[in-house]
């Protein structure tokens, strides 16, 4: 059901996990390279990909679609074809992605009678055509960044693990086609270069990284060169989320993942992510998750 993986690159290596819940294929890998550099992947599986590049900027030549696609930190799309052959030319050190095979028969089964964006999808699968769920790749916003992380650390074993992981597989794909239905959508288009969406997307990556002690929007706009208003309408438009409400989110998230995985104490936990009071801290997560603190720890 679950099983290392790593391979060696000329410049570097990647290394990562792989779990198999009857015919679906779940991924996670992180590589990390010497040097900038390119490197080829290819398959002969007929399978369904959903595709997260969840850290790292690089291009891909997809041979069987005859596109080349550049792509920054934080993007997912669905793609098909028998086989399949890339050239990826890495632009940063570090790539995280995460990825979603699903059998043919089973996908078709799912979305041939779902939005109109997997219904034109799963019928180019039915006539055996290589096709991309978008050509303008989604964003990975809270609530999917949520969910790959809920498998990636997910606690669970044996059949309830299996049973977790299913679900989240259909979680992932139904965000992802309602990303790209919103996308499709989407009237006027704010940020329109790719020097605007990069900066961000170092927005996004900032905060995470500072989650504990997030500079405010002042500090946030000098430090990736946008002024605030672009900074604040870019980021809504990217993430569907405010700048604030993107970090109490991804703070709440990493203090459930402290009360599973920690001792930590709910004061502990509170106090380490910056909130006022753990009263205060109590109820932002009882709004979020519909419970408190106390009862994941006990009820996990």
């Amino acid at each position: 059901m679950e099983e290392r993986q790593s391979r060696e690159f000329e410049k570097g290596k990647m290394t990562g996990i792989v779990w198999h819940c009857d015919d679906i294929r779940m991924g996670h890998a992180v590589s990390r390279f010497t040097e900038l550099s390119t490197f080829t992947s290819s398959s002969n599986t007929d399978v369904v990909r959903m595709h997260f590049g969840m850290k790292g900027d690089y291009s891909f030549t997809y041979q069987q679609l005859n596109k080349t696609f550049e792509l920054v930190g934080g993007h997912h799309n669905i793609m098909y074809s028998k086989e399949f052959d890339m050239v990826v030319n890495a632009k940063t050190l570090e790539i995280e992605t995460f990825g979603i095979q699903f059998p043919k028969e089973l996908f078709i089964h799912f979305t041939q009678n779902a939005s109109d964006s997997l219904k034109r999808f799963a019928q180019g699968i039915i006539e055996g055509k290589s096709t991309i769920l978008s050509n303008s790749w989604g964003t990975i916003d809270s609530p999917i960044q949520q969910v790959l992380q809920q498998i990636i650390h997910c606690k669970y074993t044996d059949g309830i693990k299996k049973l977790f992981l299913l679900s989240k597989s259909i979680e992932l794909l139904v965000l992802c086609a309602d990303a790209v239905s919103t996308s499709e959508n989407k009237k006027d288009v704010f940020i329109k270069n790719q020097t605007d969406k990069e900066k961000i997307i170092a927005v996004r990556d900032l905060i995470n990284e500072r989650v504990h002690c997030p500079p405010n929007l002042s500090e946030i706009a000098q430090h990736v060169g946008l002024n605030e208003y672009k900074l604040k309408r870019g980021f809504k438009e990217t993430f569907n989320n405010t700048v604030f409400g993107y970090l109490t989110d991804q703070r709440l998230q990493l203090a459930r993942q402290y009360l599973l995985d920690t001792e930590k104490t709910a004061a502990e936990i509170s106090l380490q992510l910056g909130y006022a009071t753990p009263q205060h801290f109590n109820n932002a997560f009882k709004k979020k998750f519909g419970v408190t603190p106390y009862l994941v720890r006990n009820n996990p």
